[in-house]
């Protein structure tokens, strides 16, 4: 890997906060290539491990619908992470203008699966899994991204007892700190498919905090109503069981799954793009 200084980018706009950064369109004056710089403020940073564990899961990551890692360099009191730029946005981006037809559901769900399967596999667990850490390019390419709050299991202890996520998107096991896995992924990939098919995650109605009591509590959402196809309901239903022991795996639902496997090709996904160029010129 080629060494990488502050001087070689052009730093423009915002384009997001992720775990523990902000995130910056940029330029690599060498390769005139855009990027994603996110930048941390060290000073201002409780864990430098945990930013050690995310550079370290995306070094390691191989994978075409992961971001890709190009880098990073301290400039005086700021780490910088050079990432592959995404020009097409995140899905929580692309929601404005309305919910997304099943048909590109379907695209997205089985891209992410292909990230959660190869993140399982090295036992990894993702622990954010949500529409605005879904980007797409403008050739309708999908990655999964911020590892912020990423972990890795041991190789002899497959579960942990850490609070970390989003709460609306977190599985009863993790908001009740008992012992998870890579099963909490899955209940949050049910999550996001109900968040991409009616613009919200369920009970985002009602403050954080409050949803902490809520999920454990109350049965699994589903998706209701004729809008949606059995195969997409039963694949919501499927990812959506409270006993994590009954969830299936990324692989297996990239296996058996009729709903992920009638997805089309992801090149389609330009047009959720185009809508919203249409939308934010409206």
């Amino acid at each position: 890997m080629r060494y990488l200084s502050a001087n070689q980018f052009e730093v423009y706009e915002q384009i997001g906060k992720g775990g523990f950064g902000v995130v910056y369109r940029g330029l690599d004056r060498v390769t005139k290539t855009p990027v994603a710089i996110k930048q941390v403020d060290l000073e201002s940073t409780d864990s430098f491990q945990d930013l050690q564990k995310e550079i370290n899961i995306l070094s390691q990551c191989h994978l075409k619908q992961i971001t890709k890692y190009h880098g990073c360099f301290v400039k005086g009191y700021k780490l910088w992470i050079i990432m592959e730029y995404m020009d097409g946005g995140s899905c929580s981006d692309l929601l404005r203008p309305g919910p997304f037809k099943e048909k590109y559901i379907a695209i997205l769900l089985r891209e992410l699966l292909e990230a959660l399967a190869y993140l399982h596999e090295k036992d990894r667990i993702h622990r954010d899994v949500k529409a605005a850490n879904i980007l797409l390019n403008s050739q309708g390419d999908v990655k999964i991204a911020d590892f912020g709050v990423s972990t890795q299991l041991s190789s002899n202890l497959s579960r942990r007892r850490t609070f970390v996520g989003s709460p609306y998107w977190m599985s009863p096991e993790v908001i009740l700190e008992e012992d998870y896995n890579c099963k909490a992924d899955i209940w949050s990939l049910g999550i996001t498919a109900i968040e991409l098919a009616t613009g919200k995650p369920p009970l985002s109605n009602i403050p954080p905090m409050k949803v902490l009591f809520q999920i454990p509590k109350h049965d699994p959402p589903r998706l209701e109503g004729d809008d949606w196809s059995p195969e997409f309901k039963q694949f919501v239903a499927a990812c959506l069981q409270r006993n994590p022991n009954k969830r299936p795996s990324a692989k297996r639902l990239l296996k058996l799954s009729k709903f992920i496997q009638s997805a089309g090709k992801s090149s389609s996904l330009k047009d959720l793009i185009k809508r919203q160029q249409i939308w934010d010129l409206e």
